[in-house]
């Protein structure tokens, strides 16, 4: 079954007053726990929260009258009206501290390395997941595929990895570019929309450019080949080649769609293989000539693709659940 994971690695900003109650002890169990999700999701969410309750530690508050004695209408006053004052310079506060911890995220040096978490999500076959980056950059992931970015970026650039297949919309930064890396190439990203096949072992490389502008090089060349929206860069044994973008709807993976426009049949097997997590063995070398197009819900399955397949070219084929193997003849 085709499902979509949504994982999202950045958490909204909580209010002044809800980390005052936090401190208080006045939250309710559904504030404590959204506030314990913010506080884990970034280190400077726990300096921010650490500095206002030194702040508030700090600060003399007048204690209400002892039960059993009646305070006069103005001394009552007086209380409610120092601590709106004491609201207000909090807030005041927290806002200068907030502008602090930004300033020294944008203009300091990076940060230790030890404050660094990397994260891996391995998509399973058959499946895709949906990523929002810290930075605001969303990912979509195709089956079988491992992908590994940080808590946060840090440095002069944001630099992720990828094995398998991913849809990018990149948040623009021009001052620290987005860099995914895959097992033999890199890929400069200066905001933009664009999709990447990079299956380590499996011999394929594909970048296709929707928008924006990007840089494709082997890993360790700092110089390499930009392309142009709608171009797609491919491997073909050693050597990168270029051209248009010739099946759009190629990009229907992100909503459980393989789409083939015009394609051989060798590279069909080799991307069911793939997205599926099996083995296809073709013994009528014939088959291999062939050239199909349609468009496929993943969840309908490997067997399905074939039979639908099987209306316009003539061949047979035999499962072998035990083996996960498929035999076309």
């Amino acid at each position: 079954m085709f499902s979509s994971i949504v994982l999202y690695a950045d958490v909204k900003k909580m209010t002044t007053e809800l980390l005052l109650k936090y401190i208080d002890g006045d939250c309710t169990d559904q504030e404590k726990v959204s506030i314990t999700i913010w506080l884990d999701a970034d280190p400077e969410n726990m300096k921010e929260f650490l500095a206002l309750r030194k702040l508030r530690d700090i600060t003399i508050w007048q204690s209400p009258p002892v039960s059993g004695i009646l305070e006069k209408p103005e001394e009552k006053k007086l209380i409610w009206s120092g601590k709106r004052i004491l609201i207000e310079v909090l807030k005041i506060a927290a806002v200068f501290l907030v502008a602090i911890f930004i300033s020294q995220y944008l203009f300091q040096e990076p940060k230790p390395e030890n404050l660094i978490v990397m994260q891996t999500i391995h998509v399973p076959a058959g499946q895709r997941a949906e990523i929002i980056l810290v930075d605001g950059t969303k990912v979509w992931l195709n089956a079988k595929t491992t992908f590994t970015f940080p808590n946060y970026f840090s440095g002069k650039s944001r630099n992720v990895c990828l094995n398998g297949e991913g849809f990018f919309d990149v948040s623009s930064n021009k001052q620290k570019p987005f860099i995914v890396k895959t097992e033999k190439y890199d890929i400069k990203v200066f905001g933009t929309k664009l999709n990447i096949m990079a299956y380590s072992g499996k011999g394929f490389f594909e970048t296709s450019l929707l928008e924006g502008s990007v840089e494709v090089m082997k890993t360790g060349v700092l110089n390499g080949v930009t392309i142009k929206p709608y171009e797609l860069i491919y491997q073909e044994k050693d050597n990168l080649v270029m051209s248009p973008i010739d099946n759009m709807n190629h990009f229907l993976w992100k909503d459980g769609i393989i789409s083939f426009n015009n394609e051989s049949f060798t590279s069909i097997v080799k991307k069911l293989e793939l997205y599926f997590d099996l083995k296809i063995e073709v013994k009528n070398e014939k088959i291999l000539n062939y050239r199909c197009t349609g468009k496929f819900r993943t969840k309908e399955g490997v067997e399905h693709i074939l039979k639908v397949l099987q209306l316009s070219n003539r061949f047979s084929f035999k499962t072998d659940d035990k083996k996960n193997r498929i035999t076309i003849n």
